[in-house]
This record gives structure tokens, C-alpha cells and sequence, in this order.
């Protein structure tokens, strides 16, 4: 190697060292506040990211709180229905009951008045009957023999004839 190499790569090594001095004096602290920065910005974001979890939860149990609340408010309307649909079951039932007891009343009643009333039109028949009879026996100038033929006959058709009291 000769003396000009030897210099000249003397001089290269010089400029390498001055030049990476410069660019360390210049360059070094704008990367390394970028680095800063961008520390600063991701502990940021994660500092945010922990809030926002936090909120999550905050509002998870919130949501699960209301869920609870409304469930128990479901739980007592049901009960509340449940109760109002027995009271009102109930309540039908025992008017239903009064109507049929109306009901068989009045029937019983209808049928006493007819049974009345049969019994009457029978009365007025036979007093009806009785009354042709004893005009037929005046009006015939009955003999004993007629008489009791008669008598006979009146019994036997009376016999036939169901009474009631």
C-alpha cells in the first residue's frame, strides 16, 4: 500500500467520523423526541385502551343490574297477573254459580205455578164433569138399575184418573 492510499482512506475514515458526529449532533435528538413521542403516544393510547375497559365493565354491570331489575319487575307483573286472573276466575265462577242458582229457582217456580194450574183446570173439569153427570141423572128419570149403572161408570172413569194434593 502506498502512502497516498494509506491517506487517503485516513481522510475517508475522518470525514466517515466527522460526518457521523454531525449527523448524531444534528439527527440524534429529533429521532430520539420522535421515539419520545411515539412512547408517549402509545402509553396514551394504552392508558385510554384501560379507561375504555373499565367503562366497558362499569357499563356491563350496569346493563346486568338492569337486566336483574327488569326480570324482577317481569316477575312481578306475572305474579300480579296470576293473581287478578285467579280473583277474576273466582269471581266469575261464584256469579256463574248465583245465575245457574236464579235460574233453577225460577224453573222451579215455573214448574210449581203450571203444576197449580193443572191442578186447578182439573178441579174446574171435574166439577165440569160432576155437573153434566147430576144434570144427565135429574134429566133421566133414573130407576135404581140406571142409577147404579151410572154410579159404576162415574167410579170406574174417576179410577183411572190420578189425583194429586
Amino acid at each position: 500500500m502506498d502512502m497516498d492510499t494509506v491517506i487517503s482512506a485516513g481522510a475517508n475514515l475522518v470525514n466517515v467520523c466527522v460526518l457521523a458526529a454531525a449527523l448524531a449532533f444534528l439527527l440524534y435528538r429529533p429521532v430520539r423526541d420522535v421515539l419520545r413521542k411515539r412512547a408517549e403516544r402509545i402509553r396514551g393510547q394504552l392508558s385510554q385502551a384501560e379507561d375504555d375497559m373499565a367503562k366497558a365493565a362499569e357499563l356491563r354491570i350496569q346493563y346486568e343490574q338492569k337486566i336483574d331489575e327488569v326480570e324482577r319487575e317481569r316477575e312481578e307483573i306475572l305474579s300480579e297477573a296470576r293473581k287478578l286472573a285467579a280473583e277474576t276466575s273466582r269471581r266469575l265462577i261464584t256469579e256463574a254459580k248465583k245465575e245457574a242458582d236464579a235460574l233453577r229457582e225460577r224453573a222451579t217456580a215455573n214448574v210449581e205455578m203450571e203444576w197449580e194450574r193443572a191442578e186447578a183446570e182439573m178441579r174446574t173439569a171435574i166439577i165440569d164433569i160432576s155437573a153434566v153427570m147430576a144434570e144427565k141423572f135429574v134429566t133421566l128419570a133414573i130407576d135404581k138399575e140406571t142409577h147404579d149403572r151410572l154410579f159404576a161408570k162415574t167410579v170406574s172413569d174417576l179410577e183411572g184418573a190420578t189425583w194429586r194434593d
